[in-house]
Formats: structure tokens, sequence, C-alpha cells
């Protein structure tokens, strides 16, 4: 009978976390991360050189960014370190 209770009251926290995590990502908030994008799929200008979306020629380079979500840029993790919400020298 416990197992019972604890299998419910986990499949409703697991229902209420999906439902939070859907709703953070619907209200389309989103924020300038740098670093993370791959060669010619950066957002829009981030630099000299650049004139807008899908100028950037090295993957993660510092200097341009991609749109994400608000609030996981810093947890993006790429071969060059983490993602930032400032850009590199």
């Amino acid at each position: 009978m416990n197992a019972i209770k604890v299998s419910a009251a986990a499949f409703v926290l697991a229902s209420l976390a999906a439902s939070v995590s859907a709703q953070a990502q619907s209200n389309g908030a989103v924020e300038k991360c740098y670093g993370v994008a791959m060669a010619g799929q950066n957002d829009c200008k981030a630099g000299a050189g650049t004139t807008c979306a899908g100028t950037q020629k090295m993957d993660y380079d510092g200097a341009h960014y991609k749109n994400v979500p608000a609030g996981t840029c810093t947890t993006i993790k790429t071969p060059k370190g983490h993602g930032m919400l400032e850009p590199s020298a």
C-alpha cells in the first residue's frame, strides 16, 4: 500500500515539474548566450566583421550569441566551457 502512495506522489510531483518547465518555455523569454552557437548559426550581429544571423565563422565563438530560453545560458556546456551572458574578447 505504501508503494502505491509513493508512486502516486512521485507521479504528481513529476507532472507538476513538467508543467512548470513547459510554462517557463511557453512565455517566450529568451536571453543572448555567447559562445554556444555553431559556425553559421549565430542569431544576429555580434561584433566586428558580422552583419547578422549566420555569419559566425568558428564554433563556440565567444563574440557571437544564440538566443536561448531565459535562465539557461550559463548551464549550457560546450567543448570551450559554459555559455556566457556577456561577449568575450
